[in-house]
């Protein structure tokens, strides 16, 4: 929830009734208990969508799903077999959908071409760990795209293309 000051100049309510500047925010101040917008003199602001989910096209959801199993997701058993899967971890859910799911709400879909359009990062507890992740997914057949270095910006990095040609980092702080 992004964090509002309101100016004393800009204050409509008794000063009581309003928290210091410091730490306040439209949402806390303004806040209807009959309404989950916010109300303030008659305008009317809608509260931020939150950023929750990240959604993956997939062309083989089987093959997604064994390749993410082996980056440490948990998804229930039978999920390959489905036209979507989703899974929650650290309260974001990753979904995957299969193309023809995708096609069935959006028929004029196509794959994107030319260049990936995310990446998903995972954060390892140490370089080795990041090493060891990149040879497991490699020895389990999928393509490297950057063998482990120490980055410059201070990190361990590594890049695995996933079954769908998404490159996946695997990263943690050096030193």
């Amino acid at each position: 929830m992004h964090t509002w000051p309101v100016p004393r100049s800009r204050r409509i309510c008794p000063a009581e009734q309003l928290p210091e500047p410091h730490g306040s925010t439209l949402s806390e101040t303004f806040k209807s208990a009959t309404d989950p917008r916010t109300t303030v003199t008659g305008m009317t602001t809608t509260p931020s969508p939150k950023l929750n989910a990240l959604s993956i096209v997939t062309r083989d959801m089987g093959a997604a799903i064994a390749f993410y199993r082996l980056c440490g997701l948990d998804f229930p058993d039978g999920a390959e077999n489905e036209p979507h899967a989703d899974v929650t971890v650290g309260g974001f859910r990753v979904m995957f959908d299969t193309r023809d799911v995708v096609q069935s709400f959006t028929p004029a879909w196509t794959e994107p071409a030319g260049g990936h359009r995310m990446a998903p990062a995972f954060e390892c507890e140490s370089p080795a760990a990041v090493d060891e992740l990149h040879a497991t997914l490699v020895a389990a057949g999928h393509r490297s795209h950057h063998d482990p270095f120490d980055a410059f910006w201070g990190q361990r990095y590594a890049v695995v293309l996933d079954p769908d040609d998404n490159p996946v980092d695997f990263y943690c702080a050096l030193g």
